[in-house]
């Protein structure tokens, strides 16, 4: 039965399920479905939990003794089954087809919890996902659409008894970049500055900037002017003081996107005063962009683009690697000391 995320706190209410399947490419989410359905177990009497985790030497045989092996005093058992790769490969889904198989017989005192990443459709599509989604209750738990992340926002605000207006959901939407675990910090932090009520637009905007906002500021200033010792300087600096990575993304990117625009307008041979004014950029601001367009040819800028959605997908958890040194490189991109 596929159960949706919003029906999860009224299900939780009533009897549980011998099984539940979550998925999703939201971890935050994924997360607290669990954690809430581990909670609802323990109220209803099982005391006993035992994790395993299908990772690297993972013995399947495990999950069939788990199932067995009910403890002495007959209390009810929760298996916590996490399988990080979401591949359980031929062993594992030969195993966990027999365990559902087993639920399904109707077997006392055994709850399961299966929790898995972000599924590609050719697993959805296996023999041992598709047994199991019919044994048990799948949530699905995917970060909502920007245009519905304002929306997701306040409903966690109201949580917390605060509200906000309009304009500052949609600043703390647009500032977390889709990214519901800093969203949820930020949301944190709120709690922490403010007391209940409704929040301004400007008390938002302190609160997700705080200090980082000039030091973010400063390292788009650096870049532009193709200071790259500089830019380097003010990325650790951020990095030492946790700036949230959301953040420091959306900045680089932005000037990267305005730069491309830029250059491809200049590349188009429009003058650079009528390529500034299509992208609003007037009086004084016009001066570090003149530079910034003559050094960054428009492959580096397209490049320079390719490489912020690969950082974008490793904050979201989508790809792997160092996700600060590939802040580095990109501001080191974006400040060559020669022009094109």
């Amino acid at each position: 039965m596929l159960l949706p995320a919003a029906q999860l706190k009224a299900h939780l209410e009533g009897p549980l399920a011998p099984l539940y399947l979550l998925h999703g490419d939201e971890p935050l989410l994924v997360i607290e479905a669990a954690d809430a359905l581990r909670a609802a177990a323990r109220a209803q009497g099982f005391d006993e939990r035992e994790v395993l985790v299908a990772g690297p030497g993972f013995r399947w045989e495990q999950l069939a003794q788990a199932g067995g092996n009910l403890s002495l005093f007959g209390g009810n058992k929760l298996i916590d089954l996490r399988i990080p790769t979401g591949k359980p490969g031929r062993e594992g889904g030969e195993a966990l087809v027999r365990h559902g198989e087993l639920l399904g017989r109707g077997t006392q005192g055994v709850l399961t919890l299966i929790t898995l990443p972000q599924l590609d459709w050719q697993t959805k599509k296996a023999a041992w996902f598709s047994a199991l989604s019919k044994a048990a209750v799948v949530l699905e738990l995917n970060a909502p659409p920007l245009r519905q992340l304002p929306g997701w926002v306040a409903e966690r605000l109201a949580r917390q008894r605060q509200a906000a207006t309009p304009e500052a959901l949609e600043f703390i939407a647009a500032h977390v970049e889709g990214n519901l675990l800093a969203a949820h910090q930020e949301i944190q932090k709120l709690l922490l500055l403010h007391p209940e009520g409704t929040l301004s637009l400007e008390q938002v905007e302190a609160a997700v900037f705080d200090v980082a906002r000039y030091d973010v500021d400063k390292l788009r200033a650096a870049f532009l002017a193709g200071d790259a010792p500089r830019a380097a300087r003010l990325l650790e600096g951020l990095r030492a003081g946790d700036t949230a990575p959301p953040l420091v993304l959306w900045a680089l990117a932005q000037e990267a996107r305005t730069l491309a625009q830029l250059r491809v307008a200049l590349d188009l041979g429009a003058s650079f005063d009528a390529a500034c004014a299509s992208l609003r950029i007037f009086g004084a601001r016009q001066g570090p962009y003149r530079a910034a367009a003559q050094r960054c040819p428009t492959p580096l800028l397209r490049a320079a683009l390719l490489q912020a959605a690969r950082i974008d997908r490793m904050i979201k958890g989508l790809a792997r690697g160092d996700l600060w040194d590939e802040f580095l490189q990109l501001v080191l991109r974006l400040s060559p000391r020669t022009a094109a």
